[in-house]
């Protein structure tokens, strides 16, 4: 479902990715990790038609972000870390507006907002205005507009980010269901959240892959916790030399 090949994006002299490639397949939930900076953001961006690669391929459902975006915006719910919202807007305008601008059939717009104002738990502010909402409530806003089209490819950047303790829960689980029938790609700094949720993680660090791989195996042959895998590959860059091509042929075989 997403193809991403040898893509490099550079913003002037700053290459901020650098000959990236992956595969996330039909009905995978993959973590995608890295440190502050290390174009985690900027894939997803891509990948999302926000900005363009500056060279590589990119597949999203078979759709190119950048030639195709429209075809490609129907097909993925994205939550980016900071919630573009309309604040003036009552939380069921906003998801009417967004159901109409993603192309939900008028007769299904009524049923489709009221399903996610159910799974996003947020039926009890459906009438209030964003801008007065904390701001956990204006982060499920956004992932129930991520999902109002119901998409089959979800690409979450941050999704529990100021959320209690309870919604946290109510949202991880959900990301489990949801990952039984779509392709997930989440992007988050709780590692402990990766290691429940996400069978697969890549992990980029300076602008590269530096592992890809099932969560369990690398824990087996890096460190005790994900955390413990996390800080050895993006501080040592010896040591992150040495983990690519490990787990890039790891990677095939578990995709083959």
């Amino acid at each position: 479902m997403i193809e991403v090949e040898h893509v490099t994006k550079r913003f002037g002299k700053i290459v901020a990715v650098d000959d990236v490639s992956f595969r996330v397949d039909e009905g995978e939930v993959v973590g995608f990790l890295g440190p502050n900076g290390a174009g985690k953001s900027t894939v997803m961006r891509i990948l999302t038609s926000f900005i363009p690669a500056t060279s590589g391929k990119v597949r999203v459902a078979g759709f190119d972000p950048f030639w195709e975006s429209i075809q490609v915006r129907q097909r993925v719910g994205y939550l980016p870390e900071s919630v573009p919202l309309y604040r003036e807007m009552r939380v069921s305008e906003y998801l009417f507006h967004r159901a109409r601008l993603k192309g939900v059939p008028a007769c299904e717009r009524k049923r489709r907002i009221g399903e996610v104002l159910d799974r996003c738990g947020i039926n009890e502010v459906a009438h209030r205005v964003i801008g007065q909402l904390s701001k956990g409530y204006r982060q499920r806003v956004g992932l129930a507009d991520a999902l109002v089209n119901d998409p089959p490819i979800l690409i979450l950047d941050e999704p529990t980010v100021g959320l209690d303790p309870n919604q946290v829960r109510l949202v991880r689980e959900m990301i489990k269901e949801l990952g039984r029938r779509r392709t997930v790609l989440l992007s988050t700094h709780i590692l402990s959240e990766v290691e429940m949720i996400c069978p697969r993680v890549i992990i980029i660090s300076r602008g590269r892959i530096v592992a890809e791989d099932r969560t369990e195996n690398l824990m087996s042959r890096l460190g005790p916790s994900l955390e413990d895998v996390f800080v050895r590959l993006t501080q040592t860059e010896d040591v992150v030399g040495h983990v690519v091509g490990q787990d890039a042929r790891r990677a095939e075989e578990v995709r083959a």
